[in-house]
């Protein structure tokens, strides 16, 4: 069990993938992507896991859900700074996350 406070102090916002290119210098089948949160946070990279289960244009445009406030990660010597948000589906499969069908402003804040 946590306290509701440790849960506040993770930030998790609503992004939009704008730039989607192969990672190959990653062990997993990756993605470098660009995550605009808008204004306020900017644009921020992303190393995510998902060559398997989207395809570049599946990903280009999508809303995800991320952790903002993570420190960033070099990943194959590429800065990763933030966590792009996914379940496991069937067979092993990621499952990203993402807001509902109401459009919601970049950069929103995950509650």
């Amino acid at each position: 069990m946590i306290h509701f406070e440790d849960f506040e102090k993770v930030d998790m916002r609503v992004g939009q993938v704008v730039d989607v290119e192969d990672f190959p210098r990653a062990k997993n089948p990756s993605y470098r992507v660009k995550v605009d949160f808008g204004d306020s946070i900017g644009i921020k990279n992303s190393s995510l896991q998902a060559r398997k289960d989207y395809t570049k244009e599946e990903m280009l445009g999508r809303y995800v859900v991320c952790v903002i406030n993570f420190p960033p990660r070099n990943i194959a010597g590429f800065l990763s700074e933030v966590l792009v948000l996914g379940v496991p589906g069937p067979g092993g499969s990621l499952v990203l996350l993402e807001p509902g069908r109401i459009p919601v402003p970049l950069g929103s804040r995950i509650f």
